[in-house]
C-alpha cells in the first residue's frame, strides 16, 4: 500500500511539473500566503516524503502547509489557479497520508 500511495504521489508531481504556473499568480499574496512560495513549499514537502520519513520539524511543517490551503482556496477567483491550487493541495495531502504511514 505505501509503495502505491509513492507510485501515486510521484505521478501527482510529474503532473504538477508539467502544469504552467497560473499567470498573475507570480508576487501575489492571498490570505497571507505568497503564492509561489506556497507551490514550492508543497513540492518540497511532497519531494521530501518520496525520500523518506521527514523529521519532525519538516512534518509539522507539511501538517501546517495542509491547513493553509483551507483558506488559500476559497480565496481564489481564478477557474485555471483554483484547479492548479487544488491540485497542490491534494499533492501536499497524499504527502502528508505516506508520512503518516511511515511511521506505522
Amino acid at each position: 500500500m505505501l509503495e502505491e500511495k509513492l507510485d501515486a504521489l510521484s505521478r501527482m508531481m510529474a503532473e504538477h511539473m508539467a502544469n504552467p504556473f497560473p499567470p498573475g499568480f507570480r508576487g501575489l499574496d492571498i490570505e497571507g500566503r505568497d503564492m509561489v512560495m506556497l507551490d514550492a513549499d508543497a513540492y518540497s514537502y511532497a519531494a521530501g516524503v518520496l525520500e523518506g520519513p521527514l523529521s519532525e520539524q519538516h512534518r509539522a511543517g507539511l501538517t501546517r502547509l495542509t491547513s493553509v490551503f483551507e483558506k488559500v482556496l476559497p480565496a481564489i477567483d481564478d477557474e485555471y489557479a483554483t484547479k492548479y491550487y487544488t491540485h497542490v493541495r491534494d499533492m501536499a495531502g497524499l504527502a502528508a497520508e505516506i508520512e503518516s504511514l511511515h511511521g506505522k
